[in-house]
């Protein structure tokens, strides 16, 4: 069994004798509740990004289904969203969505999923878990912001007022919740 195969069977419970899920679901399910992130959105005013919840589910997709894996479903989601299939922010989609101000963050989420998958590693450890998805947090607030200056020409002090400033508290606290999940489902994988 692969790494990413073992960190995901902690996410459902497995019958004696019964077959486990398959890890092309895990990718699509954690694809799925990226697009249901999106929805879960908040039009700031003074930025062109809204506030989601799919940065949660990207740290997640890294944490428990590990680096190939949690980077798929979210090129999976990228790929739906590009096809022209709802799963952006507030129900949009196509390239125009990708290539518009939030593009950055959005190109972001299958680095951040690997990278978090990576750092994270197949043991769920505490601090290598935390680390990571402050890493993957990181690298979409990089990426988000470098795209945003791209497509607005902000300077610099704007740019971290629009791209970065409104989102650190929402990025903390869905990184923590990130984590007690994750420390959850893998501590039960762990226990079994």
């Amino acid at each position: 069994m692969i790494e990413s195969e073992a960190r995901i069977w902690s996410l459902a419970p497995v019958a004696p004798g019964a077959r486990p899920v398959a890890l092309p679901v895990a990718v699509a399910l954690f694809a799925l509740l990226t697009a249901v992130g999106a929805y879960v959105a908040v039009p700031l005013g003074i930025t062109p990004v809204p506030m989601t919840l799919q940065t949660l589910f990207v740290l997640l997709a890294g944490a428990l289904l590990g680096p190939v894996a949690g980077a798929s479903s979210q090129l999976l989601y990228l790929g739906l969203g590009a096809a022209g299939v709802p799963v952006f922010a507030m129900g949009a989609a196509g390239l125009p969505w990708i290539f518009g101000p939030t593009g950055g963050y959005l190109m972001a989420f299958p680095m951040a999923a690997a990278l978090v998958g990576w750092i994270a590693g197949r043991e769920g450890d505490l601090l290598r878990t935390a680390a990571g998805m402050i890493a993957g947090t990181v690298v979409i607030f990089l990426m988000g912001s470098g795209w945003l200056a791209v497509v607005t020409d902000l300077a610099a002090g704007a740019l971290f007022m629009a791209a970065v400033q409104p989102f650190l508290v929402g990025a903390l606290v869905k990184a923590g919740i990130g984590l007690v999940v994750a420390r959850q489902i893998l501590g039960r994988d762990r226990r079994a």
